[in-house]
């Protein structure tokens, strides 16, 4: 090969692979990226996140439950503190009848 041929020759071979070989690398990284960027979590994380969601549920259903224990006992002692004692017996029928007592 002549030795004026091998630069100029090379340059393009160059110019080439730099014109294929960038966008090839900026796709292969961004594929990288992509799979990197998702969180990766293990069954059974999703398990044990599914039952204190579960239990939690569970807990708010409970707590709901002494709070309106707690409305109809506030009920019962603010209309026997009143004097009223009958009056009394009628807000615990009357909450009964609504639902409150299970």
């Amino acid at each position: 090969m002549d030795r004026h041929a091998v630069i100029p020759l090379a340059g393009m071979i160059m110019i080439v692979v730099l014109a294929l070989g960038v966008p090839l690398v900026r796709a292969l990284i961004k594929r990288w990226e992509r799979e990197d960027a998702g969180p990766r979590v293990p069954s059974d994380l999703s398990h044990r996140l599914e039952r204190i969601e579960q239990a939690v549920d569970a807990m708010s259903i409970e707590v709901e439950r002494i709070s309106e224990g707690q409305r109809f006992t506030t009920k019962l002692l603010s209309a026997r503190a009143d004097g009223s004692a009958p009056a009394a017996e009628g807000v615990a029928r009357q909450d009964r009848l609504a639902g409150g007592g299970r």
